[in-house]
């Protein structure tokens, strides 16, 4: 599939062009230091007051002017306000914007490292890629990956394990998958599309039309909170878990590295305080709305549940781990992150095996 190229461009030039008429009426009328308010903007990803992914930003940017005491304010741009959803990392790399929100694996085409921070197929959950970024080396690698594109980036969201996804015919056995036209970003993208899958990359607010035009026979989305908001359930017959490709997915937000180092010590741990607040809130917040939709999504709207069988999940597997170590010729500073993580990987995994894993199994298995 050929790939559009991201134009690259600066703030003078962004004004006079496409964007300028959102930010006539805004920015320009508005200086960026008014009495000693600092303003920075923030280009998301996410659709406007989008449950979750979109509110997250909003509430970040009402916490740091809070914590700040008013002395900065960061004005949030839903995906195509300001420019459009995948464009965001961008805006902020060039200086259009101060700020981004979004998922990294959304980079990917930047560099392929990029997915580790948001999530690989059959890796990391929430817990275990929080315990790589913050204490196994995640987060030095992915300074030093991020610093080449003039932005510093850090978790503030996580959605917990996601599901399968919608479809439009039951997924019975391999040979179902080839042709398949599906919405998946990142590596679990690249995952289908070796088992014959054609797959691509749509922000949120394209999903419902491609899906009900039949342009995709199927979609991954997040999880029963998010699909329930964008109503799915009209326009695909069958929900399929979990997802292979997202068991913890990490989202960030970033900064321009100028506007970062412009700010003091203080309101620089004040940011990274409010990220990390709202990385583990988020996570909680997705578990108790997830439980909540899909008892809807069952009762409600009687939605057809299914489940990949064991040789689909382990035909997923062997095709992820092939993806994964594939990774590591591509690029030396991919190859430094992909080695980091599969070490941090394997130690939490055993770690896991006997704590939480154990712990479920016994729970819902002993009577």
């Amino acid at each position: 599939m050929k790939k559009n190229k991201t134009k690259k461009f600066g703030r003078r030039e962004f004004l006079v062009t496409g964007g300028s008429s959102l930010l006539l009426g805004g920015l320009i009328n508005k200086p960026a230091l008014s009495k000693n308010i600092r303003r920075l903007v923030m280009a998301s990803t996410w659709p406007k007051n989008f449950p979750g992914l979109g509110t997250s930003p909003e509430r970040i940017a009402r916490h740091f002017k809070i914590a700040t005491e008013g002395a900065i304010e960061i004005k949030v741009y839903a995906a195509g306000e300001l420019v459009p959803a995948l464009e965001a990392f961008d805006a902020a790399t060039s200086g259009v914007a101060d700020l981004y929100n979004g998922a990294e694996y959304y980079w990917q085409g930047k560099n392929i490292g990029f997915n580790f921070f948001t999530s690989v197929p059959f890796g990391m959950t929430a817990n275990e890629l929080n315990a790589w970024i913050d204490h196994g080396g995640g987060r030095e690698l992915w300074n030093k990956l991020s610093e080449r594109f003039n932005v510093i980036a850090f978790q503030s969201a996580n959605t917990g394990v996601q599901m399968g996804g919608w479809f439009n015919k039951e997924i019975n056995e391999i040979d179902d998958l080839k042709g398949l036209k599906i919405r998946m970003p990142g590596l679990g993208g690249e995952v289908l599309k070796r088992l014959g899958s054609a797959t691509v990359v749509l922000p949120g607010g394209e999903i419902f039309p491609s899906l009900q035009s039949g342009a995709i026979d199927a979609t991954e989305w997040v999880g029963p909170w998010n699909d329930l908001a964008f109503a799915f359930y009209q326009v695909a017959k069958y929900y399929y878990w979990p997802g292979f490709h997202e068991p913890g997915a990490g989202l960030a937000t970033g900064i321009n590295l100028d506007t970062w180092n412009s700010l003091t010590k203080s309101q620089q741990s004040i940011f990274k305080k409010i990220l990390s607040h709202e990385n583990t809130y988020t996570l909680s917040e997705f578990n108790h709305h997830n439980a909540i939709a899909l008892g809807t999504l069952i009762n409600k709207h009687k939605v057809s549940m299914r489940t990949f069988s064991k040789e689909i999940m382990k035909k997923f597997k062997e095709k992820s781990e092939e993806v994964i170590e594939d990774v590591s010729t591509k690029d030396p500073i991919a190859k430094e992150i992909y080695l980091s993580f599969r070490d941090s990987y394997a130690r939490l995994r055993e770690w896991t095996k006997k704590s939480e894993q154990a712990y479920m199994s016994a729970r819902d298995n002993i009577k």
